[in-house]
């Protein structure tokens, strides 16, 4: 079998400098084209040009990048491949470039450069052509096997994939219907390679050494395909579509307003509240006490200022929905798809919601539940509370209690005083004109006290299932029904809510997101909104789910998506002065484009050339629309990233060691440092701890003194008492930042017995946990949050106290290499019942740099 090509290339060819990969002949490659010679000859040859010739380029591999438009031309390589331009497309972001879709002809060899401007054109040689193969029958017999040995790991190698994908199964037929000589070309560009062997298998003119060098290559990705396959566990599919299905509002029409008050002027004001008291269905005991405030209305002259207050009471009494609600919708199916269509993730939530449902379909008359959903910032905790209320058909109202310092916000002012008025509850029961809405307390951690009184303490018989139901407001004085409103309170902790009022409510934690479901969130919810409201089309703009990511790792750090909302709404405001800078030169350009193209396509037809550009290349002039979103355009629009990852770089020496904290925002991680001196035993701590975590400090520096002996832990001069003539230094980065609590206590053993003993921590390994001084570990809060910062950080391993592995079960599933309390999925946790279990779990202190950087890559 001949390997000559029956293509003959042109002896003078462009050169196209690309440093983004190395082409080798029959394969496909899509490479940029930025620079000014490239951008030249992409403009003067494959724009211009209508024939076959003119799409055969000479592409030549460049190490040093041809961006840097230099005058003179960079040294070229001796061998490149001839291809042939498939297509052509042009974009404006964040400069005007080219992506070109080449695919390898033959090898070709340098001659003599003709030309170096305004691009180089070089006299080359085609080296497939003068490939002279052995005619002896020994060299024969040698090939032979060699082609033999290529094809039997070639089919080894494709037969390991999945066969039911057609990209897959076209390259197993391939592999039969191609000439052998073609194989080693194909497969190399292919298979996972390195530019650096891509340039070698292209310098390998002779056959027998490019089968040669190509052998090798196939055996290791057939061995790191058989590893793979080892580890890799199924996965389930949770791609579920689901219509969604929008509720119908009902108006509702507000009864007893005084709309019909101007039809009739010569009705009296008197007699009008007189008749709506009548025909009113409040209770027999508000109606009693209109009656006699009414009496003595129409004994008041108007001039007194009572008459105002009186008659202002009357209008409040006939306006609110004593009697009247709404209808809830309990189709408990169409209730899961519109919170599924609403809201990612947030499974217990939606569990509790449905469960309510469920109940208020089995019992007419169920009170109200008290729930308080506890979570950091931009969860979507307020959101969820407008969903619950769409879901069930209700009207919604939201009350923001943060920085309410006065209980008369809450329970009204006695009408003793001037300019009272009645309390919240009752003002949003009257706004939204029903007696069954749901009430959205907002920020309810966040009530202040003051002299007016402590309006937690007015929220105890507002939130008491058992009280509410008989709710009296100082501005009404009669009792009123809150038992078939459904409160939500919103807080980002319950340390500053009373512990009497945190009794009275269903606690719901929602733990912050991973970053699998802030992309899922992103693309179902925030980049549809963005678009909305910036007025933008996907047809104008696309954000790959990869950039998407590149967000969430480096310009933002959080547990909600507060701060990624706002980082698209910053890429659309970019993207929409692009596009109102295009738009008026296409409305000028309109009529001339399809005037050229009208003259293109008669010239084409009169020539009749076979070999026209549209039969050879999907060419196009650069549109301006969509525009892509990549990394570059990123770092063009937010500036560089905020955020590096660090973590391996300071564990770098010992006595370092990450633990875990938990803030009202959410999990972060913190370090803790250690260093030793000279000295006469003191011990330094610095980092504005609290009381609380000084002691721990103190703690662990006592267990590990009285267990250095046990694990050869030494100070400088080889001593066992760490303290002698030893000074120690402890140290909590992020000094401006005050830190307390007793959760540092196991990070703190960690990184004092790192720095006792000389060798490093792990540093994909984070941890939590109280300490005694009888070495036990006692369980900690948080854990939710404390993990998902974990995560977030891309730390692999945590170690928790024993008794806080029950607090797993509600970590969210989507964790990175099996971060889940199941059997199957445990290898991401650790657990400790006492500080001499952490000496237990495997290489936590690796006994070199070297084992420490071996364990790193293993896992």
């Amino acid at each position: 079998m001949s390997s000559v090509s029956p293509i003959q290339i042109p002896s003078r060819l462009p050169l196209l400098l690309t440093h983004e990969g190395v082409l080798l002949p029959g394969s496909t490659m899509r490479t940029s084209v930025d620079s000014a010679r490239n951008l030249q000859l992409v403009r003067s040859r494959l724009l211009k040009g209508t024939s076959l010739q003119s799409t055969i380029l000479g592409v030549i591999p460049n190490t040093p990048d041809p961006a840097s438009d230099a005058q003179d031309l960079p040294p070229l390589h001796r061998i490149g491949t001839a291809a042939l331009a498939v297509q052509v497309v042009g974009s404006n972001w964040p400069k005007p470039h080219y992506t070109l879709l080449i695919t390898g002809l033959c090898r070709f060899q340098i001659v003599q450069v003709l030309k170096e401007k305004p691009y180089p054109i070089a006299e080359v040689e085609q080296l497939d052509r003068l490939e002279e193969f052995p005619n002896t029958c020994k060299m024969r017999e040698e090939l032979g096997e060699l082609s033999e040995q290529f094809y039997k790991y070639a089919v080894q190698l494709v037969e390991m994939l999945d066969m039911s994908v057609p990209a897959v199964a076209k390259l197993r037929r391939l592999l039969d219907s191609l000439p052998r000589e073609a194989l080693p070309d194909i497969l190399t560009s292919i298979i996972r390679t390195s530019n650096k062997e891509k340039l070698q298998i292209l310098d390998a003119v002779s056959l027998e050494e490019r089968f040669k060098m190509t052998i090798p290559l196939l055996v290791r990705q057939i061995e790191g395909l058989k590893l793979l396959q080892k580890t890799r566990k199924p996965k389930q599919d949770d791609d579920k579509r689901v219509i969604a299905i929008r509720p119908i509002r009902r108006i509702t029409h507000i009864p007893g307003t005084l709309e019909d008050e101007d039809e009739d002027e010569d009705n009296d004001d008197i007699v009008m509240l007189e008749k709506k008291i009548r025909t009113s269905s409040m209770p027999e005991q508000a109606h009693k006490v209109c009656v006699k405030e009414i009496k003595r209305l129409k004994k008041m002259p108007q001039s007194m200022p009572e008459y105002a207050l009186t008659r202002n009471y009357l209008e409040l009494m006939v306006e609110l929905p004593w009697n009247k609600s709404t209808t809830d919708r309990l189709d408990i199916r169409a209730a899961r798809i519109l919170l599924d269509n609403d809201h990612y993730a947030m499974e217990k939530l939606k569990k509790r919601v449905l469960e309510y449902l469920a109940v208020r379909q089995l019992k007419n008359n169920l009170k109200g539940p008290i729930l308080c959903f506890v979570g950091p910032p931009g969860v979507g905790k307020t959101s969820v509370g407008r969903s619950v209320a769409k879901t069930l058909g209700r009207e919604f109202h939201r009350i923001a209690l943060g920085g309410v310092c006065d209980q008369s916000d809450i329970r009204g002012h006695r009408r003793t005083y001037v300019g009272s008025m009645p309390g919240r509850i009752i003002n949003g029961l009257k706004t939204v004109g029903v007696n069954n809405p749901v009430f959205l307390l907002d920020e309810v951690d966040k009530l202040g006290k003051s002299l007016q009184g402590d309006p937690a303490a007015a929220l105890l018989e507002v939130l008491d299932p058992e009280q509410n139901h008989n709710f009296t407001d100082h501005y009404l004085n009669v009792a009123f029904d809150l038992s078939q409103v459904l409160f939500i309170a919103t807080a980002n902790t319950t340390a500053t809510i009373p512990a009497a009022l945190l009794d009275r409510m269903e606690i719901i934690q929602v733990p912050g997101y991973t970053q699998e479901e802030k992309i899922e969130i992103a693309h179902r919810h925030l980049i549809p909104k963005q678009l909305e409201q910036h007025g933008l089309t996907p047809q104008q703009i696309q954000i790959p789910q990869v950039t998407t990511l590149d967000i969430i790792t480096r310009y933002t750090r959080e547990a909600g998506v507060r701060s990624l909302d706002r980082k698209l709404g910053a890429i659309c405001r970019a993207v929409a002065v692009k596009v109102a800078e295009v738009q008026p030169k296409e409305a000028k350009l309109e009529r001339s484009d399809v005037a050229e193209r009208e003259v293109c396509r008669e010239h084409i037809l009169e020539d009749e050339k076979p070999e026209s550009i549209s039969d050879t290349a999907d060419l196009a002039l650069p549109p301006e629309m969509p525009i892509l979103i990549d990394f570059h355009a990123l770092k063009d629009i937010l500036g560089p990233p905020m955020y590096e990852m660090e973590v391996s770089q300071r564990l770098s020496q010992p006595g370092v060691a990450i633990g875990l904290a938990w803030t009202p925002l959410g999990g972060e991680i913190m370090f803790v440092e250690a260093s030793r001196m000279d000295g006469e035993g003191q011990l330094t701590l610095t980092g504005q701890l609290g009381d609380v975590m000084k002691e721990s400090a103190h703690l662990a520096i006592s267990w590990l003194r009285s267990n250095a002996k046990k694990y050869q832990l030494t100070n400088a001069f080889g001593s066992f008492d760490l303290l002698d003539n030893t000074d120690i230094h402890l140290h909590f980065p992020a000094g401006a930042v005050t830190k307390d609590g007793p959760s540092a206590g196991v990070t703190i053993v960690t990184c004092l017995a790192s720095l006792f003993s000389g060798r490093l921590v792990r540093s994909d390994v984070a941890m939590t946990g109280e300490i005694t001084l009888r070495g036990l570990v006692l369980p900690v809060g948080g854990i939710k949050d404390k993990v998902l910062a974990a995560h977030r950080a891309g730390l692999k391993q945590v170690i928790i106290p024993r008794r806080n592995e029950k607090d797993l079960e509600g970590v969210p599933g989507n964790q990175p290499e099996g971060a889940h309390p199941h059997p199957h999925r445990s290898a991401l946790f650790h657990t400790a019942g006492t500080t001499k279990d952490i000496f237990n779990i495997e290489e936590l202190l690796p006994k070199s740099i070297v084992a420490y950087d071996h364990l790193a890559q293993v896992d």
